[in-house]
């Protein structure tokens, strides 16, 4: 099995996580939403498979390309 590393697309705060540890996402499902420049930018998963883990908490700021989700396939 594979591991897919899901980064964050602009540098924020995370707003609100969508899904949760051992959860089985499909392409497109949203992972988390980050607040940045008062605009809401949803992280989706960029393939089907279940969540591994999750590098961030609510609240925290990250930075273009951060680690945000792990996924396996």
């Amino acid at each position: 099995m594979a591991l897919i590393q899901v980064r964050a697309e602009i540098s924020g705060s995370v707003w609100k996580i969508e899904t949760k540890a051992g959860q089985r996402v499909m392409e497109e499902d949203v992972l988390l939403i980050m607040e940045s420049m008062k605009m809401e930018i949803p992280i989706m998963a960029p393939a089907a498979g279940v969540v591994k883990e999750i590098k961030v908490k609510e609240g925290d700021t990250i930075a273009e390309g951060d680690l945000a989700v792990v996924l396996e396939d």
